[in-house]
Formats: structure tokens, sequence, C-alpha cells
């Protein structure tokens, strides 16, 4: 009985944990068995005291076990992965309003930027960049596909002229920052 009121005193101690005061109970009662099974006299220690650590330590452990158990769950912490073996993560797959606003606006600006540098392609560099990118007003993007069949030329070649296209202009951004 002694050892039992000594049990609630120690946990009275981890009240402010927010956990139930019957669990804790519960846990120190565990920690003070394992006190009294591993008791030793010759090491010159009383009882009382070995029993009041043991009970201690046995809710420290049961706390921080619950406390590696409970940590806040990252947006970034990755949650499996994707069909090309990409890791996914929370924050890919809930995507916000605010982020779909801000990739639209840099998608503009980057489109504005295409636009005020057209005058550095050809003709027909111009014409698969502006069907690709979308860049008339109001235009969707096609597709290479689509661009082939319209110029009558295959989708490889769209594909060469897009890159070659791509280039010129990101050389032409390249040097704008220098």
């Amino acid at each position: 009985m002694v050892f039992t009121s000594g049990c609630v005193h120690n946990v009275k101690k981890f009240d402010n944990t927010g956990e139930d005061l019957e669990d804790l109970i519960s846990i120190g009662m565990i920690g003070l068995i394992k006190a009294i099974e591993n008791f030793q006299t010759r090491k010159g220690t009383k009882l009382a005291t070995f029993a009041a650590r043991s009970i201690e330590n046995e809710i420290l452990m049961h706390l921080r076990s619950l406390k590696k158990t409970r940590k806040d769950v990252s947006l970034h912490y990755p949650i499996g992965t994707d069909k090309e073996g990409d890791e996914i993560t929370l924050i890919d797959i809930l995507g916000t309003e605010a982020d779909d606003i801000v990739e639209k606006v840099q998608l503009k600006i980057e489109k504005s930027k295409i636009y005020k540098n057209l005058d550095i392609l050809d003709d027909r560099e111009k014409e698969v960049v502006i069907g690709r990118f979308g860049l008339e007003h109001g235009g969707d993007e096609r597709t290479q596909r689509e661009i082939a069949k319209e110029l009558g030329i295959s989708r490889s070649y769209v594909s060469r002229i897009e890159k070659r296209a791509l280039m010129k202009l990101y050389h032409e951004f390249y040097k704008a920052k220098r």
C-alpha cells in the first residue's frame, strides 16, 4: 500500500502532460513491479528511492514513445511514389488555390516574356511556339501533333523547330539577365 501511494505521488508530477492519470498510474505500477524485481540491497540504495526512479523512468519512456508517434505530419514528408517512381508528398496531392494562382501568374509572366521576344524567331518558329504555348489571346496550347497536321509537316519536325526556337529564347533570356 505504501508503494502504491508512492507510485501515485510520482505520477502526479506528470499530471500536466495531458495524459489520462489512470493510464499513467498503470504505467507507474509497471515501473514499480520492475523496481521490485530488479532491486539489489547490496548496492546501498533504499528500495523507495530505487522504486521512485524506476516509476519515473517507465512513465518517461511511455511519454517519449507517444511523442514519437504523435509528431506533426509534414506536408513535405514522402507518402509514396508515382508511376515513374518519383516520390509523392502530401503537398503534391493537396495543392491549394493560392498555389494555383501563383502558378497561373508565373505562367502568364513567362508567356509574356516569350511573346515579347518572338521577333528573334523566324516565321515557322514563331508559328510553332505560339501554337504550342497558346500565345494568341485566349489561345489554347496545342500538341505537336496538332501543329504538324495544321502545317503539313511531321510531328518530329515540329519538335525540332520547337526545340530550336526554345533554345534561341533561352539564350535571349540568359543574355538579358547578365
